[in-house]
């Protein structure tokens, strides 16, 4: 029996690309089934792609990750293809990324963008994208070098236990968040990466989407890695707190005399916060980590095929 592979491309007003997207996958990935999911496209990106013979369904919440949730929802299959529909990334590069998740029993590979022109990425989205990589990085590991591709290899077993709850570009973000959290065996493949074909333009807003992404990270952090969160809110407030008592604690030292009462007041209320914020922190931190171990269980009880004709269940 042979590993049904679905490869999912979400889109909005990708007319003059789509065609294309579609017949690579269905060349380079033989006996693949292409869902198109159209996110309210006001040109002919539906009628395009089911004539180039992807099976197109709509979401009409806007926002990418709307649509990968809902893709991720309805369909089955053992190996999921996650792609852009504006043609910038390589589908030949598709059997290597899914051999190495089946022969390595991966549940994700994602595809590192490699330039093969200088405009294929605009310059504050390289920025931007190195940024936040390194951002998440430093706080969740360091596993990948490109966090927003939109060029991914999934396992059934990430799919089906993947929450998702973010709304539009920021789900890359939760996507790999998920992964680094849950400890999930992972790798990268460098991928050609190419300019937009003529006509395309970018949905992606450089300013307002990576604002976007930067707060997903920060309440990421937040849920995840409460400890850190608030400890670090808590040293903060203690610093101030410090800062504000120096002169008070000198005066007294000095005088016997505390005159300045409201500053007194002031760097105790912040002290009294650095320690709410502290126990606050263990004890979401517990919660976290009941939540995480769920989360692993659900994961572990999804069955996978690890191979063309071998099932395994569980763990």
């Amino acid at each position: 029996m042979e590993l049904e592979i679905a490869v999912l491309v979400p889109c909005y007003n990708e007319e003059q690309a789509i065609a294309k997207v579609v017949g690579d996958f269905k060349i380079h990935v033989p006996g693949c089934k292409v869902f198109v999911y159209d996110n309210g496209s006001i040109d002919r990106t539906a009628e395009a792609a089911a004539a180039a013979g992807a099976i197109v369904r709509r979401e009409p919440l806007p926002g990418k990750g709307n649509v990968v949730r809902r893709m991720f929802a309805d369909v089955e299959a053992d190996v999921y293809v996650l792609v852009d529909g504006d043609d910038t990334y390589d589908a030949a590069s598709a059997p290597a990324m899914i051999r190495k998740l089946v022969s390595e029993s991966l549940d994700l590979v994602t595809g590192a963008r490699s330039e093969t022109s200088p405009n294929a990425y605009r310059r504050g989205h390289r920025f931007g994208n190195w940024m936040l990589t390194t951002l998440v990085a430093s706080l969740f590991g360091n596993r990948f070098s490109d966090m927003l591709s939109g060029y991914r290899v999934l396992s059934r077993r990430f799919v089906k236990s993947f929450p998702g709850l973010s709304v539009g570009f920021e789900i890359e973000t939760e996507l790999a968040v998920h992964a680094l959290q849950v400890r999930l065996p992972i790798a990268e493949i460098q991928t050609p990466y190419r300019n937009r074909p003529i006509g395309s333009n970018s949905k992606l807003k450089t300013v307002s989407d990576g604002v976007r992404i930067f707060s997903t990270i920060v309440q990421l952090l937040e849920a995840e890695r409460p400890l850190y969160f608030f400890g670090v809110l808590g040293a903060l407030f203690l610093l101030a707190s410090l800062v504000t008592a120096y002169p008070v604690v000198m005066e007294y030292l000095h005088t016997g005399l505390v005159p300045r009462l409201p500053t007194a007041v002031l760097a105790t209320g912040l002290a009294l916060i650095a320690c709410l914020n502290l126990v606050c922190g263990l004890i979401l931190e517990t919660v976290t980590k009941g939540r995480l171990e769920m989360k692993r269980m659900h994961y572990l009880s999804i069955p996978i095929r690890l191979r063309a004709g071998v099932h395994r269940d569980g763990p």
